[in-house]
């Protein structure tokens, strides 16, 4: 078996990774609490930022983390296409949790059918990003690593979801995003151990892209974009700021001749 090294790079993956997990969690967890502050476009419209916001925090933290993976004996590439399912999967399965929270009468069966959706799509994501995987050799799946990281994302997700609704004030949201974040990387990182790699020696050049082609990147441009939507909530007005502007100007308009 290969010798496997989860952060070929020392700490600067993990803790990059966790980072990328917890402003994701966080500006998804805020875009909620917006979202069901309000009705109709607006709500859809902060619950689509909401799911493409932790959708990309799962995502670059899953190849953030990436980066640090290392096999001993061979190089290690990644087919294009399957890394962009991967992308997909994560916005489409965490867009269908956040909908199903954010539109549900009953809380309680929307959350759990949300935060399992939405775990198992978080899981997709991760099993396809390995399957994306190209390298010289086979790659082997201890089957209890698995289903405990399955288990893990399903939970980590429920209890996301589960802030959303209940959780309002900026502090306890921030607690709550730090705690999604060590989920969402004990997740990947239980996955990782699940990895086993038999390598065969081979002077083949592999397919596919290697990290710094394309993962580095495509993991740059989403955190920017992570950053920039933080941005854009920060400076929006919440529903009470807008209540309390209108509040305010009626008494000068009604006083108007």
């Amino acid at each position: 078996m290969g010798h496997l090294d989860h952060a070929a790079l020392g700490w600067l993956t993990p803790a990059l990774s966790y980072v990328m997990a917890c402003i994701g969690a966080a500006l998804g967890l805020r875009c909620t609490v917006r979202a069901l502050a309000t009705t109709g476009r607006s709500r859809r419209n902060w619950l689509v930022t909401a799911a493409s916001a932790i959708g990309t925090g799962i995502w670059t933290m899953h190849f953030v983390a990436m980066l640090g993976f290392a096999v001993a004996g061979t190089d290690i590439r990644y087919d294009v296409p399957l890394t962009l399912l991967s992308l997909l999967v994560a916005m489409v399965v965490v867009c269908a949790g956040v909908f199903a929270v954010g539109y549900g009468r009953d809380r309680g069966r929307a959350l759990l059918v949300g935060g399992l959706t939405t775990g198992l799509g978080v899981a997709s994501m991760h099993y396809l990003g390995m399957a994306a995987v190209r390298l010289h050799g086979d790659v082997t799946y201890d089957p209890l690593l698995v289903g405990l990281s399955v288990l893990i994302a399903v939970v980590a997700a429920t209890a996301a979801l589960w802030a959303a609704l209940n959780i309002k004030s900026p502090v306890a949201v921030t607690i709550a995003s730090l705690i999604m974040g060590a989920a969402v990387s004990s997740m990947h990182y239980t996955g990782m151990f699940a990895v086993g790699v038999r390598v065969t020696p081979s002077a083949e050049a592999l397919p596919g892209a290697t990290a710094m082609q394309f993962i580095f990147p495509l993991a740059v441009g989403l955190g920017s974009y992570l950053f920039l939507t933080s941005a854009f909530v920060a400076l929006s007005p919440t529903a009470g700021e807008r209540a309390a502007s209108a509040s305010a100007q009626r008494p000068v308009q009604s006083a108007a001749p």
